[in-house]
């Protein structure tokens, strides 16, 4: 039975952020709300954790599974950014936006695309994952909370916890969350490649 903590959107509660931390250290697999979608995430470096969140999912390695992080530092720091797409990034983060771009060393292989060594990137405007971010010190993976055989997200905490309570170890209700999914850029290649329209302005990209 997965626990339920509601935690306040705009001043999350610190016990609880630091609970739902420990949690994820430990291997769990946690529902929590971004700027656009609920979100299914886990610790980087827990294998089995990732292997559940992916089977939760019904996704296969080929899906792009999506590093959360904090700012724009800690992209470059699992990924390959140049002068040119800094400053795309900083115009569009924090966002509801979600970067392809080339994975450096720091992400482990199993997690970048098997046939393109690329990883999904962004950081979310939100004060909840924000905090959680801050008291974890590193990206959360992540993917949006879409079940198998469904085409719309869940944005219902009370119903993400019927649904999921016996899958998962914790859901955060901090209210609901948009239906749309994040915006997609492709920025692997010289220009700016629109993958998915979401809640993003393509517009920023020239797209």
């Amino acid at each position: 039975m997965s626990q339920f903590f509601q935690i306040h959107p705009d001043n999350p509660q610190l016990r609880l952020i630091k609970q739902a931390a420990q949690i994820i250290d430990q291997g769990g697999i946690v529902a929590l709300p971004t700027d656009s979608c609920y979100a299914l995430v886990c610790h980087l470096d827990d294998k089995d954790a990732v292997a559940r969140l992916r089977r939760i999912r019904g996704v296969d390695e080929k899906h792009h599974l999506t590093l959360l992080c904090r700012d724009l530092s800690e992209i470059a720091q699992y990924a390959k950014v140049d002068n040119r797409q800094f400053r795309m990034l900083k115009a569009a983060t924090p966002g509801a936006y979600t970067f392809i771009l080339e994975a450096t060393k720091e992400v482990p292989r199993r997690l970048s695309h098997p046939s393109r060594k690329t990883i999904g990137l962004r950081v979310p405007e939100n004060s909840i994952t924000h905090a959680l971010l801050a008291e974890l010190k590193q990206p959360l993976l992540g993917t949006t909370l879409i079940l198998p055989d469904e085409e719309e997200p869940l944005t219902d905490p009370e119903l993400v916890r019927e649904r999921l309570e016996k899958q998962i170890d914790l859901v955060i209700d901090g209210g609901a969350c948009s239906l749309i999914p994040t915006t997609v850029i492709d920025m692997t290649q010289e220009m700016p490649e629109l993958i998915r329209q979401g809640r993003g302005d393509a517009a920023l990209f020239g797209l």
